[in-house]
């Protein structure tokens, strides 16, 4: 898909990899409908002046506040060529019998019900579109178990074969259908969360943190390389290749390794 001149919608566009999704989709002359639930850093942006990009302030796990922007709420968004799910929170880094169920609940609504919202709202038009995309951002953690994050693994995992089943259903139409599994990335996910984690606020782990991680520049421009070639399954950083091999030729090795690296991270 060329995106010049294409309409692209982008959920958790206002921070992180989302937004950098949102700055190279308007480099490539899209239109950016970006939904989030802050929307600050978009307004000052050039391209919402000259018509490029319309911030959504939306809660996608809100069905029906999904639904009204299909039929014409402020500004009209019109026909979509492609959508990308990139919008997801994380849970506290505590075992499930210590999670209570309402973050339970927040996660799985947010990250599964979220990209099941805007998938089934804005798909039935994509399919008359001369060819069109979805997107869809799961996780190494569907991969993998990683302790202290099974809610969230969960529903990553969700959306991981959510979107494999929309591909075979789709697999005869023009619309292509991606899921994206990025491993860590240097973003403020966790504060965006509202999770609180041990040695966030020090800049020198930080800084040691990062050289592990990938930059969210280079997690975006795969994203947006996978709107243009329609490339069923992509894999964003070292850690998610090593994780996403293990998986599939030791499993349960690979669920070992895991837990012993957090038990390290944790103390």
């Amino acid at each position: 898909m060329n995106l010049h001149g294409k309409t692209v919608i982008v959920t958790g566009g206002g921070a992180g990899i989302g937004r950098e999704v949102v700055r190279q989709l308007l480099d490539h002359g899209a239109t950016v409908h970006a939904l989030d639930l802050n929307t600050d850093a978009l307004a000052t942006d050039p391209a919402t002046a000259d018509g490029r990009l319309f911030p959504h302030q939306v809660n996608i796990a809100d069905r029906d506040a999904v639904a009204a922007l299909a039929v014409g709420d402020s500004p009209d968004i019109g026909p979509v060529d492609a959508l990308v799910n990139v919008a997801g929170i994380v849970q506290d880094f505590v075992d499930i019998n210590d999670l209570d169920r309402s973050t339970m609940e927040r996660v799985i609504n947010v990250n599964f019900w979220g990209t099941v919202n805007t998938v089934t709202t804005f798909l039935p038009g994509m399919l008359t579109r001369p060819e069109a995309a979805v997107v869809n951002v799961s996780s190494m953690g569907a991969l993998v178990p990683v302790p202290g994050q099974s809610a969230y693994g969960a529903s990553k995992a969700a959306v991981k074969l959510f979107t494999e089943g929309l591909r075979a259903e789709l697999r005869k139409t023009k619309v292509s259908v991606s899921v994206v599994f990025p491993g860590g990335v240097d973003t403020d996910i966790t504060t965006n969360s509202g999770v609180e984690v041990a040695g966030a606020d020090d800049p020198e782990a930080r800084a040691k943190a990062s050289k592990f991680l990938t930059a969210p520049q280079d997690a975006a421009a795969k994203i947006v390389r996978a709107i243009e070639t329609g490339k069923p399954r992509v894999i964003i950083g070292k850690d998610a290749r090593v994780m996403d091999l293990l998986s599939r030729i030791m499993p349960v090795a690979a669920a070992s390794a895991m837990a012993a690296l957090m038990a390290k991270l944790t103390g």
